[in-house]
């Protein structure tokens, strides 16, 4: 059984994983420009995952797979109307990479950002 993690400890990792997203959705600009546009659908994706482990992190849910981090997003968010439909929708867009490709495709086009 693993350990839980005291208060700071928590804090802190949630912390980390919001700075992982916000570091991923720069490094996915920095591709893009590029021209990597797998690789910045791929941190464009990442960026998202940790926004949201972050979010289960500090609300103390467990999540190990990348599946279980969509579930439990609608699980304890949507279902119990902390997250509207629509953010919840485009959430686990985005959590499929879905978000991303649209993104990726809308920067392709218009060359922005």
């Amino acid at each position: 059984m693993k350990d839980t993690l005291d208060a700071e400890s928590k804090q802190a990792l949630v912390q980390y994983r919001l700075e992982r997203g916000v570091n991923s959705l720069e490094e996915a600009q920095y591709m893009a420009k590029g021209g990597y546009y797998n690789a910045a659908i791929n941190r464009l994706y990442y960026a998202c995952y940790y926004a949201v482990v972050a979010l289960l992190l500090k609300n103390d849910i467990p999540a190990q797979t990348h599946h279980g981090v969509r579930s439990m997003l609608g699980l304890h968010f949507t279902s119990k109307g902390k997250l509207s439909m629509d953010s919840n929708r485009h959430s686990q867009h985005c959590l499929r990479k879905g978000i991303a490709v649209t993104m990726m495709t809308l920067y392709i086009v218009t060359g922005k950002w």
